[in-house]
């Protein structure tokens, strides 16, 4: 059974935050070039949420949906929400090959799946051949092995992975809980800078390509999942990118180890109408008034522009 016949991605309410805070994200290429000329790419899956954001919010219109379930074509091609949607029927490692990489792109790898051997083999066509200024995004599942595995976790992520990508720090206990999020992120990372390095063999200096991590979230819709992205660019392109204004900015933007956790706090829809009445920001007399949690009350603060508001509707 497809992925999408199980979990309607639409409603993750983590997933949709995240979406939301990667647009914000996405917004920092304008310094490259107009955002809206940028080509989206991405596993838009049956509900094509990312694409509907992408196209409504960022103005973007050459986009292009790898889908590898070949054998429901014309479901997925009556759910495709606008024409400028091209769609690319195939697993993805047969896909990204075919594709011309001329262009500046936002390149979203969004894996239901955990990270094995074909995802880096994805990663390794992807970054070998982006052109600068284009940004990266992989997500993947993260969920530690279970109980019966967990003293084996290292050798069936090497066996996933290749021994060879597996950092010999990483350790059974360490890939416990968010541990084994925090290896993928490493892994995925170490990746992308041995391609770049591949791709700066025959660069002269001040002329090599850069990568910088802009991005790293943590989430759990039922399943652990890490999100890590980031920016392509010559050497000489440096300056374009502010660090600390990005960071000023977009509090939950990340450039390094440290993830940003997204956990969605359960409000009732009568107290997310009164604390937007006090945001941004929130007061003491709040927190005594309505008795929520001081966590709860620190998370929404953080993602209340983001935040979903999901409710029944006919059509």
């Amino acid at each position: 059974m497809a992925s999408y016949e199980k979990i309607n991605y639409s409603l993750r309410p983590a997933k949709h935050i995240e979406r939301k805070m990667m647009l914000d994200l996405f917004r920092s290429l304008h310094v490259f070039g107009s955002v809206a000329s940028y080509r989206y790419i991405g596993f838009g899956s049956i509900y094509f949420s990312d694409f509907y954001l992408v196209h409504k919010y960022l103005g973007i219109t050459d986009m292009i949906n790898i889908e590898k379930d070949q054998f429901n074509e014309k479901r997925f091609s009556f759910n495709r929400p606008f024409k400028c949607i091209e769609m690319q029927f195939g697993t993805s490692t047969d896909v990204l090959p075919t594709i011309p990489w001329d262009r500046r792109t936002i390149m979203w790898l969004d894996y239901d799946g955990t990270l094995t051997k074909d995802v880096i083999a994805d990663l390794k066509i992807v970054t070998s051949n982006l052109a600068v200024g284009s940004m990266l995004i992989v997500s993947v599942n993260a969920d530690p092995e279970s109980e019966a595995n967990s003293s084996r976790a290292v050798e069936l992520l090497r066996r996933r992975v290749g021994e060879v990508n597996v950092p010999i720090s990483v350790t059974d206990k360490g890939l416990r809980k968010w541990g084994t999020a925090a290896a993928y992120r490493e892994i995925i990372t170490n990746q992308i800078l041995e391609a770049v390095s591949d791709r700066n063999g025959g660069r002269n200096p001040g002329n090599k390509v850069m990568y910088q991590q802009i991005m790293h979230f943590n989430y759990s819709d039922g399943s652990k999942m890490v999100t890590v992205g980031g920016i392509f660019f010559d050497e000489g392109q440096k300056n374009l990118i502010s660090i600390d204004g990005l960071k000023e900015n977009f509090p939950f933007a990340r450039t390094g180890e440290d993830a940003y956790l997204i956990r969605v706090p359960g409000l009732t829809f009568r107290e997310i109408r009164q604390l937007d009445k006090h945001l941004p920001g929130y007061s003491a007399i709040i927190k005594e008034e309505m008795n929520i949690p001081e966590e709860d009350l620190k998370q929404y603060s953080e993602t209340y522009r983001y935040f979903p508001t999901f409710a029944e509707t006919e059509y």
